[in-house]
């Protein structure tokens, strides 16, 4: 079996690699009868020179190998025909912007699993960049703390070497009686509750963060879907009841935007669920958040700060509660808010080190095995020319209906 190691050819260019040398070489270790071609590529965050150092075979054309791994999507135009790809295709939500990426593929006869699906019997998806987009998303919302305040300055995340500079960047706070309200429970969260810990900020919980009592020092708490969600005709809450029926639930959020200074968001937000907090809930004189940190970053969604994506090089715009446009976030009364959503980019070493390790641990035993595996199947879009049982409700949106 012949394995590619694409190169990111999106723009803007991505520095993350699926697998840096040092794993590769595990790989070839582990299952004799693979080889592995890497891409040659100016961008990537390991070096081709980092891979001949350890035997690998760096190239200008992937077209002989079977299995052609990635990161972000391919553009269509690099499409290899009759291949099986490995990549976030970031079509399975019916994305429009990528319809004719997924008309392109079926039109290749590509075989296409995405990471994304890639999940194990109890939906839990096996891989993913989550932890790193928590980790530097919860760095970037105090850093934008200390800017909005002007109390401190941290180097911004994508200027540091790796995840143990980024650490070391966290002696330099300076928090007193802060308090961060955290939502999620998924990697995002653990992400964030990561980077929280290191910085020494301690945790509390729901009822000790809404004690009107003043802290001397910095804290934290971390929220579920039900501690800021509740029926409206006031019935027992339970978390099957809110997934199943969202419409009948409402926001009690706002009880924590109340009492905290930043709001970390790294929850997953389901379509028809009640917003965290509207444009009309920024408005009140109770509100009084001054840092918003949008990990989740669903623009013109449950956090109505989040107006628009931010990039890694300018990370932090301004939401003007009364005129609900963009304005700058120095300014008293309006919030400052990071809502970059790449943000694994700017520790590529680290975040694809990470992504690695789960691909060689969950992903390769089945993707190599002789034996189809169900789970590869369940994450595979298409192949031969159309799509799979799985996804046939991409019928539609394949047709440009």
């Amino acid at each position: 079996m012949k394995i590619g190691i694409l190169r990111e050819e999106k723009v803007p260019a991505d520095e993350r690699t699926p697998l840096t040398p040092l794993q590769c070489q595990r790989l070839i270790k582990l299952y004799p009868d693979i080889e592995i071609f890497v891409k040659s590529s100016p961008f990537r965050c390991f070096s081709d020179q980092e891979y001949r150092d350890l035997g690998l075979n760096i190239v200008s054309d992937l077209s002989f190998c079977d299995i052609l791994l990635g990161i972000k999507e391919v553009p269509k135009d690099n499409l290899i025909p009759d291949k099986t790809y490995l990549y976030f295709s970031h079509t399975i939500k019916k994305q429009e912007y990528n319809r004719s990426l997924l008309q392109e593929m079926v039109k290749r006869n590509i075989r296409m699993i995405d990471y994304e699906a890639i999940k194990d019997d109890n939906d839990k998806r096996l891989l993913g960049f989550g932890r790193y987009a928590g980790i530097v998303g919860a760095y970037n919302g105090l850093r934008t703390y200390g800017l909005k305040k002007n109390c401190y300055s941290l180097l911004p995340a994508y200027k540091c070497e790796d995840k143990e500079d980024l650490y070391y960047q966290l002696n330099y706070l300076k928090l007193d009686s802060l308090k961060i309200v955290v939502t999620g429970s998924g990697r995002v969260a653990r992400g964030i509750l990561e980077l929280l810990e290191a910085a020494g900020i301690k945790q509390v919980n729901v009822k000790d963060f809404l004690d009107s009592r003043q802290y001397d020092y910095p804290v934290f708490v971390q929220l579920g879907s039900l501690d800021y969600n509740c029926r409206k005709d006031g019935n027992l809450s339970s978390k099957s009841d809110f997934y199943e029926n969202p419409h009948d639930y409402k926001s009690t959020f706002m009880q924590y935007a109340q009492v905290s200074d930043i709001f970390i968001a790294g929850h997953y937000y389901n379509s028809g669920a009640p917003y965290l907090f509207t444009r009309e809930d920024a408005k009140s004189e109770l509100f009084n958040l001054t840092v918003v940190a949008d990990v989740s970053c669903d623009i013109n969604g449950p956090v109505a700060s989040t107006i628009r994506p931010s990039t890694i090089h300018d990370p932090i715009y301004g939401y003007n509660p009364i005129t609900e446009q963009e304005d700058n976030f120095n300014k008293e009364g309006v919030l400052a808010v990071m809502a970059v959503d790449n943000l694994p980019c700017e520790l590529p070493k680290d975040s694809s080190e990470d992504f690695g390790e789960e691909l060689i641990n969950n992903v390769f035993p089945l993707l190599v095995s002789k034996n189809q595996s169900t789970l590869i199947s369940r994450a595979t879009i298409c192949d031969k020319g159309k799509l799979t049982s799985y996804f046939s409700y991409l019928k539609d949106y394949l047709r440009g209906d």
